[in-house]
Formats: C-alpha cells, structure tokens, sequence
C-alpha cells in the first residue's frame, strides 16, 4: 500500500471479546454489569466517605479519594461497551471510537501508574520520616502532586493517538480482544507500525517504569524501617498503614507485566484477555473493597455514616 493512502478503507472494527461463547453472553452481561455497578458505588462511597469525614482528612485518603476517581474512569473506558457487545450481539465499533478508547485507557493507566507511586512515596514519609511527614505532605505538595498524576499521560499520549489515527487498516477489520489495546489493533495494520510501537515504547519507557521503581524503593524502604521496629505490636501497626496499598501495587503490576512482558507465543496468548481481565476490571472492583475492610478509619467512617443516616432516617 502507498504510504499516502488514506486509513479510512477501514471505518469500522470488530471487537472478538472473548470468542465463540454466545450461549454465555446474557450471563457474561449481567456479572459485568454487577461488577460495573459495585465498582462505580464503591468507589462512589470512598469519596463521599472522604469528604464528610473530617477524620479521613489526610494526605492518604486524600490520594485514596483519586484512585477511586480515576477507577471509576478507567472501567468505564471498557466495560459499557463490553456488556453492550453481550446484550446485542454486535462487536461493531468505529474507527475513531477504537482509537479514543485506547486512548483514555492508556492515558488512564499511566495516570494510575504515578499516582500508586505517589501513594507510595507517602506511605514512605509517614513510616520513615514522621517527624517531618506534615511538612513533607502539605496539602499544596498533595494537590501538585495529585494534579500532576492527572496530567502525567493525557498529552503525551496525543502523540499515540495521532500516529494510531494514520494506520492504514484496508484487510481484516476483526480485532481479537474486548477492547482496543494497542498490539491487537496494529496487528491487522496493512501499513508500518513501527513508529506508533516505538512511541508507546519510549512513552512507557518514562510514564510507567520510573513510577514502578519509586514505588519498588518506597516499600524497600518501609519493610526495612518496619523490621527494625523492636516491638511486634509496633511492626504490624505500621506495615498495617501500607499493607492494603501494597496489596493492590502488586496485583496491578503484576496482572500488567503478564500481558505485556511475557513472551508473545500462542500458549500464553490464550490466557492475556484472562489476564487483561484483571487489571482493567477486576483491580478497580477490588480497590475499595481492599482498603475498607482493611482499614480501621475507613470502617470506623462507614459505621458512623451508617449510624447518622439511620437516626436522620427515623
């Protein structure tokens, strides 16, 4: 194809999702839809939670406040159109509608990326550092911070969206995943990838690997300040201040290096939309139930919102 040839030959695509299960898909769109409901209401209650609560007026749950933001947006980049496939049948989606998903997607989860590293540099301050912790984590730093998590991936990756825009797709329009992530779109490109593939690689190269190592040192750093703490009470109250957002780094980028870093044969690419699966829609679902049944502030909040609204109730 010549290089000038427009991409629009193709104004469509085909999302697979997860193959030939039709007879599931009724069942498939009601467990994503509770998910998708959960995951929106959960979160929904963390913030609200954060905001009546004087208690919960801390760097950390300020910063727990935007991760539950930023996983409401980030599965409903997916999910609405995935139990909309379910329920019709009909993968169709459009060229630019493709392209715009990955987009807020890509964006959404490098946003993620920082923000876990910043959540992670606080647990850091507060356990090694408490003395200066109020200092360090004034509520100026917390909202720069918070803002430049935000603003960490959305225009970098104007540049991914643009070169993605002019791929020429002029064979198979079928994509063979439930979204548009970017290796399943260009490998039905009929044109050259290479530069989009080099552009998500140098952006991932400084969007999501210098995160990952603040957020590997931060913890190396609290499990050595933990150990050294003499007493066991004293370990498992300050491990238990970072344990819940521990828990959630290590399913985040784990589900991520195992779709992305393993090898692409064919063996593993059966289980990647498993895989996918999990940090795109089971991660945001299981964050709030994580750091509220964790979190003795947090159930503490809940029961005497509960309480109040009871008594205004009756």
């Amino acid at each position: 194809m010549a290089a000038g040839r427009n991409q629009t030959t193709t104004t469509e695509f085909i999302l697979i999702g997860f193959g030939d299960t039709k007879e599931f898909h009724i069942l498939f769109s009601f467990i994503f839809l509770a998910i998708y409901l959960s995951t929106t209401m959960g979160n929904i209650l963390i913030i609200a939670l954060i905001i009546t609560n004087n208690n919960l007026h801390t760097p950390m749950y300020f910063f727990l406040g935007n991760l539950a933001c930023l996983e409401i947006c980030y599965i409903s980049t997916i999910v609405p159109k995935l139990i909309t496939v379910f329920l019709t049948g009909d993968g169709a989606i459009s060229f630019w509608g493709c392209i715009v998903q990955f987009y807020f997607f890509a964006a959404l989860a490098a946003t993620e990326c920082t923000l876990l590293a910043v959540m992670s540099h606080d647990r850091y301050l507060a356990i090694c550092k408490p003395l200066h912790y109020g200092t360090l984590m004034n509520i100026r730093v917390c909202i720069v911070r918070a803002a430049g998590c935000w603003l960490s991936g959305f225009p970098v990756l104007l540049i991914v969206l643009h070169l993605m825009s002019r791929l020429p797709f002029c064979g198979s329009n079928r994509i063979q995943h439930f979204f548009c992530d970017l290796a399943p779109v260009i490998s039905i490109s009929c044109g050259e990838t290479q530069a989009v593939e080099f552009a998500l690689f140098s952006i991932a190269f400084t969007l999501i690997l210098p995160p990952f190592l603040l957020t590997a040192i931060s913890y190396a750093f609290i499990i050595l300040a933990v150990l050294r703490i003499p007493s066991t009470t004293g370990r498992k109250k300050a491990f238990s201040t970072c344990s819940s957002h521990l828990i959630v780094v290590s399913m985040f980028y784990g589900s991520l290096a195992v779709v992305y870093l393993l090898p692409r044969i064919e063996t593993l690419r059966k289980f990647n939309k498993i895989f996918s699966v999990f940090y795109t829609i089971v991660t945001p679902l299981i964050n709030p139930l994580i750091y509220t049944l964790r979190n003795r502030e947090f159930k503490v909040a809940l029961k005497k919102s509960i309480q109040k609204m009871i008594h205004n109730t009756f």
